[in-house]
């Protein structure tokens, strides 16, 4: 059987053991990454395509009337065509629950950051004004305890209850957000509802027509201006522009972006301009600890066997 994949080095960093993918699908092509304009040629003639992030049309699904299982090691399949796929008989497989543990560490490791301004305090202290105070102890910038503060969610999957789960060590209340364009829960609160009272923030939700911009001018202007905002979800979700003006004049107390709607962004982004306050962007590593990549892989290498079994295990369609 003939499989390809694509992007290995999006999940791989010289440090993941390949066993279990290559006793599933032994002679598997691996390449680190794939350009868009080359994938097309790529998976011409195979059976099985993994992929992280390279993007699979309907044109290239019709090309490859071979081709029987798209496989994806991340959660989101909005890269590949599912629609043309479930007309087309291929399957197409996501992962689930894979990187909760590194995605929870990531959550609350920037939002104490934030919340004790590490990256001020370190300024302070390695620029001399420690030196200079005359006292043991300065602190201008404000430091808050989290206990008794309301914490936010919107998405409760598990990555969403992983972080409301990690919140009580903290003593943080979670409130939860009804899921955006879809029926109102039990126990949750529309999301128009939570923004004015929560402290903190975390967007765990998927990226669809009605979450695209969720927080954008008008829901950063309900939330409290010192909230803290942490996305670790969709770079869509928010919009870059709105969330750096209200930064910029102290309309929000801070933010924590591992995710930007274009990735890599090559093409500039307003949260990566310079000088803007209380503000922590990463290049999408919060999933990206060795055990949950490890995790990622072995889940990926589960899902093609199920597959080749004729069982069915994390299918799109």
């Amino acid at each position: 059987m003939r499989a390809v994949f694509l992007d290995f080095g999006t999940v791989d960093n010289g440090d993941l053991d390949t066993q279990a993918l290559r006793q599933a699908l032994p002679g598997v092509e691996i390449h680190p990454r794939t350009p868009q304009a080359d994938v097309a040629a790529r998976i011409a003639g195979c059976e099985v395509v993994l992929l992280n992030k390279s993007r699979i049309t309907r044109e290239m699904l019709q090309a490859n009337p071979q081709l029987r299982l798209v496989a994806l090691t991340a959660t989101g399949v909005d890269n590949v065509d599912v629609a043309a796929a479930r007309e087309l008989g291929v399957a197409v497989t996501n992962l689930r629950d894979y990187c909760t543990p590194s995605v929870v560490q990531h959550v609350f490791a920037v939002l104490l950051a934030l919340t004790h301004r590490l990256a001020d305090y370190h300024s302070l202290a390695s620029g001399g004004g420690w030196a200079r105070a005359g006292q043991f102890s300065v602190f201008p910038y404000p430091i808050r305890e989290l206990a008794g503060r309301r914490l936010g969610i919107v998405g409760h999957g598990a990555l969403g209850r992983g972080v409301a789960q990690a919140a009580a060590a903290f003593g943080l209340e979670v409130l939860v957000a009804n899921r955006p364009g879809g029926a109102r829960e039990p126990g949750r609160v529309d999301l128009a509802e939570l923004l004015p009272l929560v402290d903190v923030l975390s967007l765990h939700c998927p990226l669809t027509p009605a979450t695209r911009g969720l927080i954008g001018e008008r829901a950063l202007a309900a939330m409290r201006p010192d909230a803290i905002l942490i996305n670790t979800a969709r770079g869509a979700l928010v919009d870059a522009a709105a969330l750096a003006a209200a930064l910029r004049a102290g309309r929000l107390g801070g933010a924590a972006i591992d995710v930007l709607e274009q990735e890599p962004p090559v093409d500039g982004n307003p949260l990566l301009e310079p000088g803007i306050p209380n503000l922590i962007v990463t290049p999408h590593v919060a999933w990206a600890a060795r055990e949950s990549r490890q995790r990622c892989l072995d889940e990926l290498a589960a899902n093609v066997t199920a597959f080749l079994r004729g069982e069915r295990r994390n299918r799109i369609d």
